[in-house]
């Protein structure tokens, strides 16, 4: 039989309760499931992807005139490209989906419990776009500011000559990135780390540290910008209580990012176009 060792504290806009910490004979089984997850999905990406960062670091082309991109052409044949697109954001999709498939308890819907519903969107529409201006706006400016000091790679986020079928993967992409994240970081290890006993100010800072970690590969500016980013995604997860408004403000940041790349390149492309001349393209894979 589990024992509680506390009473569950109530969400305040979620419509349920945070997980109550399991007695200590099962945290082991907790445990094994948070590496065997992050192993599979953000934990193995933001290996690589520290490695990454390391490996450019050591080259002798120097980190700022190095570049890396984020949705690639997958093929040259434009019916090959937009199915290999496609399946990868669908099998990325497909890791969500297992988390959600294990928060899922008898008699209350995963997606309710962690706010990944519609009940109330226009709310959570609403607290997105803030949100999506108060870290979209500040991060451009960081990556700006990490490009003219030389410590993060050009971050090529769409090709520059694609064609017309590219836009609506890339906002699929960009849903992907939100889902992606903000149901692993938050909706998922809140409630296994909270199920260990951790306190709230670890939880946060945790998965903030890992966040950054996982854009390592971008150079220095990201990960301070992703780790000040988890912070605030995970305060205003703690005091709402619902995912889906951390979802909704990080896609509208990467369709902005993905969509209006081209553009931004060609007007500052001193900051935002690839570097010139070939360089290494570190990855968060390898």
């Amino acid at each position: 039989m589990t024992i509680l060792l506390w009473h569950p504290e109530r969400m305040v806009n979620g419509g349920g309760s945070w997980p109550r910490a399991v007695a200590v004979a099962e945290r082991p089984r907790i445990r094994w499931e948070i590496i065997l997850v992050l192993a599979i999905s953000v934990g193995q990406s933001a290996l690589y992807s520290v490695l990454s960062l390391v490996r450019a670091s050591l080259r002798t082309t120097p980190l700022g005139q190095q570049q890396t991109q984020l949705n690639p052409t997958l093929s040259t044949e434009a019916f090959w490209d937009v199915l290999y697109r496609f399946l990868d954001i669908f099998f990325s999709l497909a890791i969500v989906g297992l988390v959600v498939y294990l928060l899922w308890e008898p008699g209350m819907s995963a997606l309710r419990r962690i706010g990944l519903d519609f009940r109330r969107f226009g709310g959570d529409l609403g607290r997105g776009v803030l949100l999506c201006a108060a870290i979209g706006i500040p991060g451009l400016g960081l990556y700006a500011l990490s490009r003219i000091l030389g410590i993060n790679v050009a971050v090529v986020a769409s090709p520059l000559d694609s064609g017309w079928w590219v836009v609506p993967l890339l906002l699929l992409a960009a849903l992907r990135a939100g889902l992606t994240e903000e149901v692993i970081f938050l909706g998922y290890l809140f409630d296994r780390l909270r199920r260990l006993g951790w306190s709230w100010t670890w939880i946060i800072v945790s998965t903030a540290l890992l966040r950054g970690a996982y854009h390592a590969y971008q150079g220095l500016g990201a990960i301070v910008g992703n780790v000040v980013m988890g912070l605030v995604f995970g305060w205003c997860y703690r005091r709402w209580g619902r995912v889906m408004p951390l979802v909704i403000a990080h896609t509208i940041i990467d369709i902005v990012a993905f969509v209006g790349y081209p553009l931004a390149a060609s007007l500052f492309p001193g900051v935002f176009a690839p570097p010139a001349s070939p360089t290494p393209t570190p990855s968060a894979t390898p």
